[in-house]
């Protein structure tokens, strides 16, 4: 291919030739028809060389658009690269946490299948425990001990929130005995029931008194029976009502309590 230098010492010497021979006398072009067509062929080489220069510069401006769309579409390709690598840990990184899940909820699980019968047997102790118990707030304790059951067999409900209402219960009885209460119920003696005055001191004792303060009773977990006491308790239970009702300052009272030796 020839080089630039020398294309345009030929693109030189023809428009010397085109202004010599344009400048030569008319007479003489008239006299040698031959010299217009060197003239016409110079002029028409002339003008299709810079119809080609053009079309070079236009393919010049394509070929660059195209290298510079090119490394765009590189710097793109290395920025998804890099955003692909960091889904791919992120990836990574959630299946790690899902193994974890899962080994949890199979941990889970098996500690539901062995927690579920421990909670049946501790309502099942807990019936019984109270049942045995002094009979203070019966209908009350016994409404808290059906709800537990009816609560087992429902599966709306969690098996941690069943084993904190079972918790709860427990620990409800067991602050009983650290209490003393003073409630009004009906006392079921004699043949017709009464409504009296309870008197709760923690599981020590449970005694009870008239409306009316003329007769006291004990609850006799030997018996299980209720007894009358002398009416010399009377006052003694009139203010251990008022103690537990928080109407009179903490006082020591006298109390007929069963001794280990009537217990045995």
């Amino acid at each position: 291919m020839p080089s630039p230098s020398s294309r345009y010492r030929r693109y030189g010497l023809s428009l010397a030739i085109c202004g010599a021979l344009l400048c030569a006398p008319v007479t003489a072009s008239a006299q040698d028809p031959g010299v217009d067509d060197v003239v016409n062929a110079g002029v028409d080489r002339l003008e299709k060389n810079q119809a080609f220069q053009q079309r070079i510069n236009e393919l010049d401006e394509a070929i660059r658009d195209k290298v510079e769309r090119y490394r765009e579409i590189n710097k793109e390709i290395e920025g998804l690269e890099v955003y692909l690598d960091q889904l791919q840990s992120q990836v990574s990184s959630q299946d790690a946490e899902k193994t974890d899940l899962n080994e949890s909820i199979d941990r889970v699980t098996q500690i539901e299948r062995q927690i579920t019968p421990l909670m049946l047997k501790m309502i099942k102790g807990l019936e019984r425990f109270v049942s045995l118990d002094k009979p203070f707030l019966q209908k009350e304790r016994e409404k808290r001990i059906a709800r537990l059951q009816d609560m087992m067999g429902r599966s709306d409900v969690s098996v941690a929130e069943k084993f904190r209402n079972v918790l709860e219960a427990y620990q409800t009885e067991v602050d009983y005995g650290r209490t003393i209460e003073a409630y009004r119920g009906s006392l079921a003696s004699g043949d017709q029931p009464r409504e009296v005055d309870f008197l709760r001191i923690g599981r020590i004792a449970l005694l009870y008194q008239t409306l009316d303060d003329s007769e006291t009773g004990v609850w006799n977990p030997n018996s299980e029976q209720w007894e009358t006491l002398p009416a010399t308790y009377n006052s003694q239970i009139s203010e251990g009502l008022r103690i537990a009702r928080e109407q009179a300052a903490p006082s020591l009272i006298s109390l007929p309590l069963n001794t280990p030796e009537e217990t045995q």
